[in-house]
């Protein structure tokens, strides 16, 4: 892989566990990567044991409220919506936690991405959205046609349709039509805390005639682009949301093109 890609996954994967950090245990497996700081926090709660180098979380139905009384502190904001907590992707639920604590406890989250293509007689198009001004992460950024974290229980093909319906106005008949292509995972430091995400990457071939229309609020606008101007847009700036470049450059890798 060139430079110009390959910097986009280096700036994906700057965790390496542990980093400084304490590992956190939930019924005995482990779930997650906290700082010295939110260690001094949990140590105040009767449900939590911390040892040596190990958090453990005796009781696991605690984690939800524990979360809300740290996000009350100030220490991540509230989002209210919960995500399922496991020690591995495909393993059992061993707790659930609002959205936005899973940075600051270093927990693994589970996304989905949509790419979102359009065939023409002049070549391959893809639908590129832009980030709302208002969003807390990455605002103005540029992303997938839809794109978003998979709530607790449920999984990543309910999320395709739930995200593409709400952030594009597909409807269900038309979104059903995705298939899977790839699974992309990375641990880095962003300014929130730890991100440990699995992202689900789907391809849509959508009509000529299709337009997408932001029903949430969450898209500013959207573009119908040519593939290779959203792999210039890859290769040479940072004009993407992150992780969104990941999910371009194993489409460009699956199209044939140079990366």
């Amino acid at each position: 892989m060139t430079p110009e890609f390959q910097r986009h996954f280096d700036a994906c994967h700057t965790f390496v566990p542990p980093s400084g950090r304490l590992a956190l245990h939930i019924s005995g497996q482990l779930a997650g990567w906290l700082t010295a700081g939110i260690v001094d926090d949990l140590r105040g709660f009767s449900s939590v044991s911390v040892l040596d180098e190990t958090v453990n979380l005796l009781d696991p139905q605690a984690l939800p409220g524990i979360a809300f009384a740290l996000s009350s502190r100030g220490r991540f904001r509230h989002r209210g919506e919960l995500f399922d907590v496991r020690a591995v992707p495909d393993g059992p639920v061993l707790s659930t936690i609002d959205r936005g604590a899973l940075p600051a406890f270093g927990i693994q989250a589970v996304g989905m991405h949509l790419n979102g293509l359009v065939r023409r007689a002049d070549g391959l198009h893809l639908w590129v959205a832009r980030r709302a001004a208002n969003k807390a992460l990455d605002p103005g950024k540029l992303d997938h046609l839809a794109a978003g974290g998979v709530s607790a229980g449920m999984d990543a093909w309910e999320t395709l349709i739930k995200e593409s319906a709400e952030e594009a106005s597909i409807p269900e008949a038309l979104a059903s039509r995705a298939v899977k292509r790839a699974e992309v995972s990375y641990a880095m430091m962003r300014p929130e805390g730890l991100r440990r995400d699995i992202l689900h990457c789907y391809d849509l071939d959508l009509p000529e005639d299709f337009t997408p229309v932001a029903a949430d609020g969450e898209v500013e606008s959207f573009e119908l682009w040519p593939v290779e101007r959203a792999y210039e847009a890859v290769r040479d700036s940072d004009a993407f949301k992150f992780n969104v470049n990941l999910v371009l450059i194993d489409l460009f890798q699956r199209l044939g093109m140079a990366v």
